[in-house]
């Protein structure tokens, strides 16, 4: 938590001069640089520390046994700054793919590159993808209204189709880093393109994709908060647990919920609930924080996908519904034929959260 500094001031005819010796200044950069573009922290990331933060200088003579000042990012919308860079050293996100644009993050995935989306192409919308027989579109659309929090979908194709709105041009066969193939609820592939051979199991007719909303699109915007990422931090992809909450039914469709988990101090709970509280469509604010045993969740070293992040003391679990709900609903409801994305590897559209 930060502590407020003491504060000197003096008056010099009408001019009032405040000091703040050894605190933290919370700044609104465009006040000091109107010229600067809503991507600068990105494109310019050779000036932000290991943490993502701008650094601030003290005067005078270092004190090893005091923290640094730093000047840091408030709340995004109050900067107008959409992208965060993270620590490149042991990160999942080098510096190099901070830069990257949408377009260039799905061309190197078409390429072959398969690696966890967090932290790529910051403040762009990110989305799971569910595909299944078009016999059964309707089933997943009335489930997914019936559970908004962990399936609020973005985007229904038209049967057959494999483009999508939020990003012309894309391919929903190659562009994603990782994908998985289910044939009666059993998964029975995990390539890194969807081509004819996988397609060649469906021995059905044309298949519908759906676009749901992921928690990676607001991680950016907790960044910006001041809220850490530790999955981020430790180089992994985040934890995500297979709770003991039944979804609610719809049709021939059922499955239980999935959530994702992000260890946050105590102090900044209440942040990361508002922050990710404004967008629903992306899961929203967290459905629990504490006690994960109260989700069904019996240990939080040995997630059931994604990789176990460590919660550190003064941290709590917090937890966020997930879009992996639509493999369990694949799972429980056996359709014949279904491709996923890979947890933690999503379709990047060309759209910010603000824009849908």
């Amino acid at each position: 938590m930060v502590q407020p500094a003491l504060r000197a001031q003096v008056a010099i005819g009408g001019t009032t001069v405040t000091c703040l010796p050894d605190g933290e200044a919370w700044l609104n950069p465009a006040a000091f640089f109107p010229a600067s573009v809503p991507d600068g922290c990105v494109t310019h990331s050779e000036f932000l520390d290991e943490r993502g933060v701008v650094p601030g200088e003290r005067r005078g003579v270092p004190d090893p046994g005091r923290p640094r000042p730093r000047t840091r990012m408030s709340e995004a919308e109050n900067l107008g700054i959409t992208a965060v860079a993270v620590r490149a050293s042991g990160g999942a996100v080098d510096r190099e793919r901070m830069r990257w644009t949408p377009a260039r993050a799905r061309a190197e995935f078409r390429a072959g590159l398969s690696v966890p989306t967090a932290g790529l192409a910051p403040g762009y919308v990110q989305a799971n993808l569910l595909v299944v027989p078009a016999d059964w579109a309707a089933d997943f659309r009335l489930f997914a209204a019936r559970n908004p929090r962990p399936c609020p979908v973005l985007e229904e194709a038209a049967p057959g189709a494999w483009h999508s709105r939020l990003a012309p041009g894309a391919d929903l066969r190659t562009d994603l880093p990782g994908y998985q193939v289910w044939v009666d609820g059993e998964l029975v592939d995990e390539p890194d393109s969807v081509t004819e051979p996988e397609l060649a199991r469906a021995r059905t007719g044309e298949l519908v994709c759906f676009l749901i909303g992921c928690s990676f699109t607001f991680e950016a915007a907790l960044l910006a908060a001041g809220v850490p990422l530790r999955h981020l931090e430790q180089g992994r992809n985040v934890a995500m647990y297979v709770t003991d909450r039944w979804c609610r039914p719809a049709g021939r469709v059922r499955g239980r919920l999935v959530v994702s988990m992000r260890p946050v101090p105590v102090g900044l709970v209440a942040t990361a609930r508002a922050v990710s509280g404004r967008m629903a469509r992306m899961h929203g604010a967290p459905v629990h924080v504490g006690d994960p045993a109260e989700l069904g969740i019996a240990d939080l070293g040995r997630p059931d996908y994604g990789d176990a992040v460590a919660v550190a003391p003064g941290e709590v679990p917090v937890f966020w519904a997930c879009g992996v709900t639509a493999q369990q609903a694949v799972i429980g409801s056996r359709p014949p034929f279904a491709i996923t994305h890979a947890p933690g590897r999503m379709f990047i559209t060309d759209r910010r959260e603000s824009e849908l």
